[in-house]
Formats: structure tokens, C-alpha cells, sequence
């Protein structure tokens, strides 16, 4: 999994282009402030279940971290393939996400997931720190 976290005053995103076929419906315009956004890279490697159990806890620790540096509770998933080439399957990689998200809201987060199979639009306020800016792979 490689992810690409920010700390967001603002992050807004629009549906635009359908990317997958089965793709539900797209949503309404979505918009989340005082927020992690996190962009996640699946990779095929995750998918064994020895490695998908380290990736989902590594993954939540760090978006817990990040989001715990400045007293958030609000996180934003988004799936993003560009962060490598070795894409995970569509359907692993959605239902990860939503495991991600519901063990978020179970501890106390509020949590938004942009459309996924989905291009979307964004407009992304992101704070000037260094730790606004995180890129990790676990």
C-alpha cells in the first residue's frame, strides 16, 4: 500500500469520468474541512491475507497519527492508483477502503469516501507544515 496523506482546511471533490464500469451512480459533490485526506494505493501484494491484516493496521495507525497531530476527527478516503504500477484488483481495493473507513467511524471519526471507480475533480487546501504532507508506504 503506498498512501499520500494531507492535513486539509479544504477538500472539495466533484464526480467527472466514470473509470470503471461497474461503477455505482456517482454521488452528489462532496466537501470535508479540518480534515486528513488520505489518497491510497492498493497493491496487488496486499491482497495476500497475511499482508492485508499489516497494511489495514499500518494504514489506520498512520491516519490516526496524522489526524491525531492536530485534534481531527475528520478523514477523507480516496482511492488513488497513480501512486504505483502494481495496481490490487478493484473489487479489494474498494471493499479495504470500506473496512477502513467503518473501523474510523467505529473509534470516533467522521469519515467521507469519494466516489470510487470514479475520476473526480478536487480543490484542495492543504496546510504548510511539513507534516501537512505525508507520503508513506507500508
Amino acid at each position: 500500500m503506498k498512501l499520500l496523506t494531507f492535513q486539509a482546511s479544504r477538500f472539495a471533490w466533484k464526480p467527472h469520468e466514470r473509470t470503471l464500469e461497474d461503477a455505482a451512480e456517482a454521488p452528489p459533490a462532496g466537501e470535508m474541512r479540518d480534515a486528513v485526506v488520505a489518497f491510497l494505493h492498493a497493491e496487488s501484494k496486499d491482497e495476500e491475507p497475511k499482508e492485508r491484516a499489516r497494511v489495514f493496521r499500518h494504514v489506520l495507525k498512520h491516519v490516526k497519527w496524522i489526524a491525531g497531530k492536530r485534534g481531527w476527527k475528520r478523514v477523507v478516503l480516496h482511492s488513488f492508483t497513480h501512486l504505483g504500477a502494481e495496481n490490487a484488483s478493484p473489487g479489494f481495493a474498494e471493499e479495504l477502503l470500506g473496512e477502513l473507513a467503518q473501523r474510523l467511524r467505529e473509534t470516533g471519526y467522521e469519515v467521507r469516501l469519494t466516489p470510487f471507480g470514479w475520476f473526480c475533480s478536487w480543490d484542495l487546501s492543504v496546510l504548510g507544515d511539513s507534516l501537512a504532507k505525508v507520503w508513506k508506504q507500508v
